[in-house]
């Protein structure tokens, strides 16, 4: 897909106050000729959107709530801006599925983002994935969609943009049929890599949202943290890349310089390399099949002069084990074990629980529904709802 300057790609991003959302705007700014700002959703930063607005001067822009989209609009006027304000997940579906947009970054945060980035599938779009619960959630139904659809999907987590970098064209045909043996998926190991395993009890959420390499969003920190998000993209690689959990090893990589690899059946091994910034993968895909400059610093290999790895300790970060577990039963597990860690997570957020006890809550969680088969949403959504209630039910049974 090459750069039409006489028709700039229009873009919608899902998540524009997120640091994966204001990474992409910065791509974007950066190349006016190529790329122009269509629509924008935020969640609660009214004031942050309203900026981006008049920066961007998108047609449209989305908030969750009438009260929210009232104090947009309000802003819009008295700044003499003509965006148009939709609300909710209505309002999302229609601006990821317009036909006047090209592509859409799907960077909304949890189970939130699946039917917006859904309904820019369902519509052919070439859609930037950085919403990684979309897929965790609803893996089959999501890739039969995009198959039908034709639309063109391309990761922006940094691991999975790395492997579609060193996995060859045809990697649709399967792993075996393009002789790759295995997805090595590198992990830094958040700030509690070397926490003795009985401090973990006392961390803070601010220790855990302090992440040593990358600059996130404070779920997916904790995420970090606790290795679940590794976990999540173990999950979100099997069908990206059709792969068996068995084919996926996780690697911990402090430097997170090398963001993953592709191990091939010859004894090669491809890895993609790069200073630690988001606008790397998103510039990648925002650009695919080609290259632009996406205002990232050329990696010093001098500066940093050496590269670790080690195995992931499962007994110190439990939640890396659930999330395998949960990809080797598929069906509801998946969709199960993320909505239990979304509650987990903003519980520990708001110091209701430990830090240790995220797993817990997740494991018991899992131990209480079982797996059901998910032919539809609406069966997808029904696992998440049970989950989340059995873990309130937890949160209540143990006080908190």
């Amino acid at each position: 897909m090459g750069c039409d300057v006489s028709h700039p790609q229009r873009i919608t991003v899902l998540g524009a106050t997120g640091s994966i959302g204001l990474s992409t705007l910065d791509v974007i700014a950066r190349h006016p000729d190529r790329y122009q700002v269509f629509a924008l959703s935020g969640y609660s930063r009214v004031d942050e959107l309203l900026a981006l607005c008049l920066r961007h001067r998108p047609a449209f822009a989305v908030l969750p709530s009438s009260e929210a989209a009232a104090r947009l609009r309000e802003g819009l006027r008295a700044a003499g801006c003509d965006t148009e304000v939709l609300e909710g997940e209505g309002g999302l579906c229609q601006v990821a599925a317009a036909p006047e947009v090209d592509a859409v970054m799907a960077a909304i945060v949890g189970a939130a983002g699946l039917r917006p980035t859904l309904a820019a599938v369902e519509a052919g779009k070439k859609v930037l994935l950085a919403n990684k619960e979309a897929l965790v959630m609803s893996g089959a139904l999501f890739m039969d969609a995009v198959r039908r659809s034709g639309a063109v999907l391309l990761p922006i987590d940094s691991e999975h943009n790395a492997i579609f970098q060193c996995m060859p064209g045809d990697y649709a045909r399967g792993l075996s049929a393009v002789g790759v043996r295995r997805i090595l998926l590198t992990a830094s190991g958040g700030p509690f890599r070397e926490t003795p395993a009985a401090a973990l009890q006392d961390v803070t959420p601010e220790q855990a949202c302090a992440h040593p390499n990358w600059s996130m969003g404070r779920k997916i920190s904790v995420d970090s943290a606790s290795m679940m998000n590794k976990g999540l993209e173990l999950i979100e690689a099997c069908w990206l890349f059709d792969a068996a959990p068995s084919q996926v090893e996780v690697v911990v990589h402090p430097q997170s310089v090398i963001h993953s690899l592709v191990d091939y059946i010859d004894g090669s091994v491809l890895a993609q390399l790069g200073n630690p910034d988001m606008r790397t993968p998103i510039a990648n895909a925002l650009a695919w099949p080609e290259r632009i400059d996406s205002g990232v610093a050329p990696l010093d290999l001098f500066s940093i002069a050496r590269l670790d790895f080690q195995a992931p300790d499962e007994q110190r970060f439990p939640c890396l084990r659930l999330a395998r577990q949960a990809a080797e039963a598929g069906n509801s597990a998946p969709a199960v074990l993320n909505a239990a860690n979304e509650v987990a997570v903003d519980a520990f957020l708001q110091r209701r629980i430990r830090f240790p006890e995220i797993a817990s809550m997740i494991e018991q969680v899992l131990e209480q529904e079982p797996v059901l088969p998910v032919a539809t949403l609406d069966a997808v959504f029904a696992a998440d709802q049970r989950a989340r209630e059995l873990s309130r039910e937890w949160l209540r049974r143990h006080g908190r």
